[in-house]
């Protein structure tokens, strides 16, 4: 159970042009934007920063195997649920790779430079210091626009699961 209330989306009419602004992007208003919500002006870049980082010259599929790596590792079931398979797959990351990502550097179902990349992405998961060799490893197969991005993206979901872990956030209900 999460440790702050949901905001209501009937007894906020002020949060209104937000909420719908949320819905039209998700499709509804998510738990993590409920939980938001107490604070519109933390809200609102919030969604605006999310947004912003699947719209960058990564594919969705490094993003996605990017996003779910990071959870599988930190076991941050909130992201899994969102990720897998909903936008993960689409993004054509198959259910099978989401599933080797708990352990990818056994499975033979990733590229070179995928390979390279969740090197980086577990480097980052260990703390602030970066090894040069996986860091220049990087710069072999991505450009520094794509190694900022990927650095971002990263960065931007250990805090959404520190965020969302510190609060409980709950699971959405399971689709039927």
């Amino acid at each position: 159970m999460a440790r702050i209330s949901y905001v209501d989306e009937t007894n906020h009419p002020e949060l209104a042009g937000l909420m719908i602004k949320i819905k039209g992007v998700r499709g509804a208003l998510i738990n993590i934007y409920r939980l938001l919500l107490h604070s519109p002006q933390i809200a609102e870049p919030w969604f605006e920063f999310i947004n912003a980082t699947r719209r960058t010259k990564l594919t969705g599929r490094l993003r996605e195997l990017t996003i779910v790596r990071i959870a599988s590792a930190m076991r941050y079931a909130y992201a899994l649920q969102q990720h897998v398979p909903g936008i993960a797959i689409p993004e054509g990351v198959t259910p099978a790779e989401c599933e080797a990502l708990k352990d990818w550097r056994r499975s033979n179902l990733f590229n070179e430079r995928e390979r390279t990349m969740l090197t980086y992405v577990d480097a980052m998961l260990q703390g602030p210091e970066m090894p040069d060799d996986v860091f220049n490893g990087l710069r072999r197969h991505f450009s520094e626009q794509e190694v900022v991005e990927l650095t971002v993206i990263v960065g931007t979901y250990i805090m959404h699961n520190r965020v969302f872990t510190a609060l409980k956030v709950d699971l959405e209900p399971k689709k039927i």
